[in-house]
């Protein structure tokens, strides 16, 4: 049997099917709405793979997803679909309400709508992964312990809110239908293929241009880093062993302030990409306007996903961010083409 992805053409979405097609046997339904942050770019390797069926669709397209499952009856269900940047959705809320609750609630009805119809065997073995973040537990001070999974949810922005609600959803689907449901709430990801707009990406590509390496407030908002690669592995073991119900925490123990991983990036840019004037990249950096409700630390305990299921990452912050560096030198042109309209168009042609 096949599983199925939502939001597969994304940052992590794409890293996941990309390392599933290369680590697990069977095939992927991409379902992605192509989004701004929704590239087919990342999936080019695989577009002549057989075993990757890609389809444009919204996950809140009821018809569609009772199609798709007809037709591939999937084993699994993992959602990566969501918007996710912070700053966007303190800008405009409403398409993070649309696509993280109405989309999340109206895929749990066409999931489980199949799920009633399987047969006993298939419908034991049947899983609903759902991806989340750590920000739906709020912030911590300095001395606070890490984010466990019996934590409260404290959302401190309209994103974290909209992916909070998703998670009471998915949540009271297994509760109340007996859906068999997983969650994983993972700290911040890095790594290839990562919408320029978030800051290691952006960073390395203001960098490489000369542009200003923008700082939020004092720089000193702390989160764990999770290399995408590791986040992926360890959805894997969620899928294959998680008990249903569970929810099951993902974290890099890399806790670093925001200016200790910009400064790090220019220190590996001045290394491999040093500035023709021999200057540091540190020059460019500047203080700018701190965000409004801006959560000053973030960090997760995994000790659950690694007792329970024996997961840990093998990446260190300073292996995966020069891995990730790395990458960027090397793909110069996919940072240019995510942002190039026309480009995105042609890609979507090409690959229909």
């Amino acid at each position: 049997m096949s599983i199925f992805i939502t939001g597969g053409a994304g940052f992590i979405g794409s890293n996941f099917v990309l390392d599933w097609l290369e680590q697990c046997n069977g095939t992927v339904i991409n379902l992605d709405k192509l989004t701004y942050a929704g590239n087919l770019d990342n999936l080019m390797s695989a577009k002549n793979n057989k075993q990757h069926i890609f389809v444009k669709g919204d996950i809140a397209d009821s018809a569609l997803l009772c199609k798709l499952f007809t037709e591939y009856r999937p084993r699994a269900v993992i959602n990566f679909a969501a918007e996710s940047h912070v700053d966007r959705s303190i800008l405009d809320p409403k398409i993070f309400i649309q696509t993280n609750i109405v989309g999340t609630f109206q895929l749990l009805q066409s999931v489980q709508a199949y799920w009633n119809n399987l047969e006993k065997m298939a419908k034991d073995h049947f899983r609903f992964l759902h991806v989340s973040t750590d920000e739906v537990y709020g912030a911590l001070v300095a001395d606070d312990p890490a984010f466990q999974e019996t934590d409260s949810y404290k959302p401190n922005s309209p994103y974290s809110a909209s992916k909070a609600a998703s998670d009471h959803l998915v949540r009271a689907y297994h509760h109340t239908y007996g859906l068999p449901v997983l969650t994983s709430n993972c700290s911040n990801n890095y790594g290839p293929y990562q919408f320029p707009e978030k800051l290691i990406p952006l960073v390395i590509n203001h960098a490489l241009t000369g542009k200003p390496l923008p700082i939020y407030g004092n720089g000193l908002q702390i989160r764990d880093w999770l290399y995408v690669k590791d986040h992926c592995s360890a959805i894997r073991r969620v899928l294959e062993r998680g008990k249903p119900g569970e929810t099951y925490n993902v974290g890099g123990y890399n806790e670093k302030t925001n200016l200790e991983v910009v400064r790090t990036l220019c220190t590996i840019l001045d290394e491999l990409r040093p500035r023709a004037d021999e200057k540091s990249y540190q020059a460019q950096i500047v203080y700018v306007n701190d965000r409004p409700g801006h959560d000053r630390r973030y960090a997760i305990n995994a000790t659950k996903i690694k007792n329970e299921l024996g997961w840990e990452p093998t990446e260190t912050f300073d292996s995966g961010i020069r891995k990730t560096v790395e990458w960027y030198l090397a793909n110069s042109n996919w940072v240019s083409n995510t942002t190039n309209d026309h480009y995105q168009h042609w890609l979507e042609k090409q690959y229909s």
